[in-house]
């Protein structure tokens, strides 16, 4: 099996690829617009996909900003740029937010794109890990420096991990289709998907689904911008809002636009609109059909800390601010 290229900042792999610049499609209005820079958390691909039609669609643009995207990668971690100032605005993960203020990083989570935590187990179709207590007994691969990961999935459903042999292992699923292990933890929309392009019969089990609660793909800036950029950041949000409802209304259409911009990170058609398709339930929920995307409440808080907790992450409910998607969203 060949590696899945396109993987997310949780392999704790480098891929090697170039970290490409932001593709500016569109047209550009003749006035004055400031200038933003958005950093995002990993190399370009369709989990982007909203931020990318809102930028080719002008819908910055027709709010007065001017918005430069900014890949991340194994080697470009959200938290400094936008810290720093270099960029206004990142995507993070709640469990990075949570250790970046401990270390006395300002930041707040202002809106969650994904609902439900992407981290699954992969496993085969011919030997299924279809709930936590199908992992007794099983050899899992997956990056040593995630067992806290699993620690959590375990203590939440009453599971002894050291019932499971951690088998230490890239981030590829050929040790699982050779047999080495029984399973994989990785993200739903990229071994998989992997895997089953290549024909490769398998089944994923969302942690999420078994009380695995840590919001990823948070949008997060600093306090000092929430007081004096406050205008950008929302006009920012608006722009991903009316970005991310046009992806929910065509994924394939969001995946041909992120292979048509990067032309030159590697990207295959089938892979982006498989991954764009399985990303549609970790990031809309009857939440969001009633709120809008990126909306959060006090009980996906206080889930969010319970599960933090568990990693070791000590946060309390401030760390989140509700105040600009009310405002974006009215």
């Amino acid at each position: 099996m060949t590696r899945f290229t396109n993987l997310t900042r949780r392999s704790f792999l480098g891929s090697g690829a170039v970290a490409f610049g932001a593709a500016s499609l569109g047209w550009r209005p003749a006035h004055a617009q400031a200038t933003v820079n958005f950093q995002l958390s990993w190399l370009h691909s369709v989990q982007f996909g909203g931020s990318y039609i809102a930028q080719s669609k002008g819908y910055w643009d027709e709010a007065g900003l001017s918005v430069s995207l900014s890949p991340g990668g194994p080697n470009a971690p959200v938290e400094p740029p936008v810290v720093s100032g270099t960029a206004l605005m990142g995507i993070s993960a709640a469990d990075y937010t949570a250790a970046a203020v401990e270390q006395g990083a300002p930041f707040k989570i202002l809106a969650v794109a994904m609902q439900n935590n992407p981290f699954a187990i992969a496993s085969l179709a011919k030997n299924p890990v279809l709930e936590p207590k199908d992992l007794i007994g099983k050899k899992i691969g997956m990056a040593v420096a995630n067992t806290p990961v699993l620690q959590a999935l375990c203590t939440i459903n009453d599971i002894d991990i050291n019932g499971i042999e951690i088998v230490p292992t890239q981030y590829d699923a050929a040790p699982l289709v050779s047999g080495q292990v029984d399973c994989l933890l990785s993200w739903a929309t990229d071994l998989p998907v992997a895997m089953t392009l290549q024909g490769v019969e398998n089944e994923t089990m969302l942690m999420a689904d078994y009380g695995y609660a840590v919001h990823s793909q948070t949008y997060i800036a600093t306090e000092d911008s929430l007081k004096n950029r406050r205008d950008e950041l929302v006009a920012l949000l608006k722009g991903e809002v009316r970005g991310w409802n046009d992806y929910y209304a065509d994924t394939d259409a969001a995946a041909a636009l992120t292979v048509e911009m990067f032309p030159d990170a590697g990207l295959d058609l089938p892979t982006q609109k498989l991954q764009a398709e399985r990303q549609v339930p970790l990031m809309f929920s009857d939440l969001t059909q009633e709120q809008g995307f990126g909306w959060f409440t006090d009980d996906t808080i206080a889930a969010n800390i319970q599960t933090l907790g568990l990693l070791g992450r000590e946060v309390s409910a401030d760390l989140w601010d509700r105040s600009l998607l009310e405002e974006v969203h009215g």
